[in-house]
C-alpha cells in the first residue's frame, strides 16, 4: 500500500542544486511534515498524497532566498526616484518614516511586500526594519519564511540609553515565536554611518554571546568610505574588524566600494555579501567588484533591497541583470554562468543565513521550500538548458506555484493565504495618507 504523505509535486524538470547540480527529469517530490521526504519515479506509485500538484511542463527549483530587504518600505515604491542615496534617505525616506512608523503601517506594508515576494518565487527573506513583531505577523500570515532584523540606528545621543538593551528584543521574540517554523530574528546595525563605535562594539558583543547573525549595509557609496576614513582613519571593512563585527557571521548588503585588501579580510571571516545590482544602479551608487569577491572566495548571494530603491521584488530579474552586467564588465561571456548564478540565489544564500543544512537545495530531509516555474508560455519554449532558462528567459510572471515549509502558498499564480485584491486596495488608501504627510 502506498505511504500517505501531505503533498506530491508530480512531473517536470527538477533543479536539485545539490552538490553535483543534478537536473532530474520526470520525477516527483514527496513532501511530508514540511520537509522533502523523497524524490522518486512517479510510475512506482509508492506514495499517496492528501494534495497533489501536476508540475509537468514546469521547472522545479529551491525557493529563491532574498538576503536583504526592507519589507515595510513597499508603500514607498516610486515615491522619491532619481535621487542620490544620501539625498533620498535624508530628505525623503527618513523624515517620512519618522511620521509613519506606526504598527498599522508597518504591518500592512510588510504584508504587501511578503505577498509580493511569494509571487516572485521567494520563499525566505532576511529583512531589516523596525517593529519586528508587526513584520513577523505579516510574514507568518502570508506564509513567507523570514529572518527579521532589529534595525539599529543612532541619532542625537538617543541610543545611549538603549545601548545596554541591544539584542533583548531578538531573544524575546525568538521565544515568543518559537512555535512558528517560518520565523527567526537577528540584529541589523544599519551601517557604519548610522551607528556609533560604542553601539557597534555592543552589537558585536551581544551577537557573539548569543550566536546572533548580523545583517548590515556596507560600503554602499563612495561617500561612506570617505567619511569612514575621515572619522575613523580606516576603510569600512578594517573598521568592522576593529569593532569586533567582522569575525562574526554576517551578511553585508551592497559591498560596492571595497578594495582587494578588504575583500581578502572578508574572505578570511564568516562574511557574505548580498548583491543588490538593481538598487545600486538606480541610485548610481556603483557596481560591486564581483570578480574580485569570487576570486578571493567570499560567499555571495542576491537581494532586491527595498522596493523604495529598486522598485520591485523580482529576484529572478536581479540575477539576470547581475549576470549580464558583469559579463560585460569583465569582457567575458562565460563569466558567472547560469548554474552558478542560480546556486548563489539558493544554496549560497542559505549558507549566508546559516541554514544551508536545511534549505537551498531540493534533497530528502530538507525543508520543502520550492518554486515552480511554468514553461507553458510561447516565450518559454524550446528549453535546452534549464539553468540558462531560469536566468535569461524566465521571470516573475512564470512563477506558478510556491511551497514553503510544505504548505502551498501560491497555486496557479493565486496567493493562498491572503487576498491580493484587498492588498491592492489597502496600498491605494495608504498612498493618500502618505501624500498628505508629504504636504
Amino acid at each position: 500500500m502506498p505511504a500517505q504523505v501531505d503533498l506530491i509535486l508530480r512531473g517536470g524538470t527538477i533543479l536539485t542544486l545539490d552538490r553535483d547540480l543534478r537536473v532530474l527529469e520526470d520525477r516527483a517530490i514527496a513532501i511530508d511534515g514540511g520537509r522533502i521526504l523523497d524524490i522518486f519515479d512517479p510510475r512506482a506509485k509508492q506514495y499517496a498524497a492528501r494534495q497533489e500538484i501536476d508540475t509537468a511542463n514546469c521547472i522545479l527549483m529551491p525557493g529563491l532566498i532574498n538576503a536583504h530587504s526592507h519589507l515595510p518600505m513597499t508603500y514607498f515604491r516610486g515615491l522619491a526616484d532619481d535621487l542620490p542615496l544620501e539625498t533620498w534617505l535624508r530628505d525623503y525616506i527618513w523624515p517620512l518614516e519618522a511620521k509613519l512608523m506606526k504598527h498599522e503601517f508597518i504591518g500592512q506594508a510588510a504584508l504587501h511586500g511578503a505577498a509580493e515576494m511569494i509571487k516572485n518565487g521567494i520563499t525566505q527573506v532576511q529583512d531589516m526594519y523596525f517593529d519586528m513583531p508587526a513584520i513577523a505577523a505579516a510574514c507568518s500570515q502570508a506564509g513567507l519564511r523570514a529572518i527579521i532584523g532589529e534595525a539599529v540606528l543612532e541619532g542625537n545621543g538617543s541610543a545611549e540609553q538603549a545601548r545596554p538593551a541591544l539584542g533583548e528584543k531578538v531573544l524575546e521574540l525568538r521565544q515568543s515565536f518559537a512555535a512558528d517554523p517560518l520565523l527567526d530574528f537577528n540584529l541589523a546595525p544599519h551601517s557604519i554611518y548610522a551607528c556609533s563605535e560604542k553601539t557597534l562594539v555592543q552589537v558585536a558583543k551581544v551577537a557573539a554571546e548569543h550566536g546572533i547573525l548580523l545583517h548590515m549595509h556596507l560600503a554602499e557609496t563612495r561617500g561612506e568610505v570617505r567619511d569612514c576614513l575621515k572619522e575613523h582613519g580606516l576603510k569600512p571593512v578594517h573598521y568592522l574588524q576593529k569593532v569586533g563585527i567582522l569575525e562574526l557571521p554576517a551578511v553585508y548588503a551592497h559591498g560596492v566600494w571595497t578594495d582587494p585588501d578588504e575583500i581578502g579580510l572578508m574572505a578570511a571571516n564568516p562574511a557574505s555579501v548580498a548583491i543588490c545590482s538593481d538598487s545600486n544602479l538606480k541610485l548610481a551608487s556603483g557596481i560591486l567588484p564581483l570578480a574580485e569577491y569570487q576570486r578571493q572566495g567570499v560567499n555571495l548571494c542576491f537581494a532586491t533591497d527595498g522596493v523604495a530603491s529598486n522598485n520591485n521584488l523580482d529576484l529572478l530579474a536581479e540575477i539576470d541583470l547581475t549576470a549580464k552586467l558583469h559579463k560585460a564588465l569583465n569582457s567575458d561571456p562565460a563569466f558567472l554562468p547560469a548554474a552558478r548564478a542560480v546556486q548563489m540565489a539558493t544554496l549560497d544564500a542559505a549558507k549566508a543565513l546559516g541554514v544551508a543544512d536545511r534549505r537551498g537545495s531540493l534533497e530528502p530531509g530538507k525543508d520543502a521550500d520550492i518554486c515552480v516555474l511554468s514553461l507553458a508560455g510561447l516565450e518559454c519554449q524550446p528549453v535546452y538548458n534549464p539553468y540558462s532558462h531560469v536566468v535569461y528567459t524566465l521571470g516573475a510572471k512564470q512563477v506558478r506555484d510556491v511551497v514553503i515549509a510544505g504548505e502551498i502558498v501560491l497555486r496557479q499564480g493565486r496567493l493562498a493565504k491572503v487576498d491580493e485584491a484587498e492588498l491592492v486596495e489597502t496600498a491605494k488608501s495608504w498612498k493618500q495618507r502618505i501624500l498628505k504627510e508629504l504636504g
